[in-house]
């Protein structure tokens, strides 16, 4: 994989190189009205190559930023998780005995003495 790589870099490079010679005039740019550089075509490519970059080149780092922010977010959460799945279990209380519900409902007459004769 490396030697591809390196291989599509110097057929880049010999590329840009043959068309900077080519291209090698002086061009005039006006920056500002009254102020105007002479300079060469190839540079004028190239810097307008760079500056066209920055945009794309700062969506990068802010993307990857905040990635990196979401995978050490996860990475925290499953140390804390490891952690909690190797400590030791403790056993559970013993559950108490159930006591009897108590009946505050006082009996009724009826209940004491029966109204059935036979």
């Amino acid at each position: 994989m490396g030697i591809l790589r390196t291989i599509i870099w110097v057929s880049l490079t010999a590329v840009l190189v043959i068309f900077a010679m080519a291209n090698w005039q002086v061009v005039t740019v006006t920056i500002w009205p009254g102020w105007e550089a002479e300079t060469k075509l190839p540079v004028v490519i190239f810097a307008s190559f760079l500056i066209g970059s920055v945009p794309m080149w700062i969506a990068l780092r802010t993307t990857r930023w905040s990635l990196k922010r979401r995978l050490d977010a996860s990475e925290r959460q499953a140390a804390d998780l490891r952690a909690l799945a190797n400590r030791p279990v403790t056993p559970a209380p013993a559950p108490t005995p159930a006591t009897p519900p108590v009946n505050d409902i006082p009996p009724t007459p009826a209940d004491l003495f029966p109204t059935d004769k036979p």
